[in-house]
């Protein structure tokens, strides 16, 4: 008998396979949402929901390259705050108990991206304009949202180490900030059109109403 499952693959092999595995999907969720009935909200986020999981975990063995931050800076700028938090939250939770490993650090990244997911909600009305994305404004946002999210993420090491590890600890994540910054770049060039398609027939609400239902509560 031939054992296939104990085949060993080289790093590049095993990204070409979760690349592949991870484009599936995607076809996959997008197929699921041309079947979903117009305003149909919590089963667009419940696709996005799977389909940032599966980018965070399949994506994981590039350094600090993921999909999620586009994801939810998207959700933002479409559905809200409230509920784009909720997205970054939910992704960040799943993820890290199925597989990335669940620790404090983790409400530190559901911080993280829920912060450029308000970010998404406050600008919408720069970068979303009569129904149309402006995808180099939203270039730009992701990529400085990358930086954001990992120094709030960085913050983290204040638990177990005092203030003055924080700035040396910040410079030496540089390389990884601007992997991330990059990867965010790509991942709106590549996805953001289709996307934004997608949550905007299933928008149900300004998202400026949402953004002020955040702030009252």
């Amino acid at each position: 008998m031939y054992d296939f499952h104990s085949i060993g693959l080289t790093p590049i092999q095993t990204l070409f396979l979760n690349v592949s595995a991870l484009s599936l999907i995607g076809l996959a969720l997008l197929r699921s949402e041309r079947e979903l009935n117009d305003q149909n909200l919590w089963a667009m986020l419940g696709l996005l929901t799977v389909f940032g999981i599966s980018g965070r975990i399949l994506l994981e063995p590039l350094p600090n390259i993921q999909p999620v931050t586009a994801i939810v800076l998207l959700a933002g700028i479409y559905y809200g705050g409230p509920r784009a938090f909720a997205l970054a939250g939910t992704i960040a939770l799943a993820s890290n108990l199925l597989a990335l490993g669940h620790g404090p650090w983790t409400l530190f990244q559901i911080l993280g991206w829920g912060s450029v997911a308000i970010t998404g909600a406050l600008l919408s009305n720069q970068l979303l304009i009569d129904g149309k994305l402006c995808i180099g404004r939203v270039a730009v946002v992701a990529a400085v949202s990358g930086f954001i999210f990992n120094w709030i993420v960085s913050t983290s090491i204040l638990i177990e180490t005092d203030s003055s590890m924080l700035v040396p600890y910040l410079l030496n994540g540089l390389v990884f900030d601007l992997y991330h910054a990059a990867g965010n770049i790509a991942f709106v060039a590549w996805m953001a059109t289709p996307l934004g398609d997608m949550m905007l027939r299933h928008r149900v609400a300004p998202t400026n109403v949402a953004v002020g239902e955040f702030a009252s509560n």
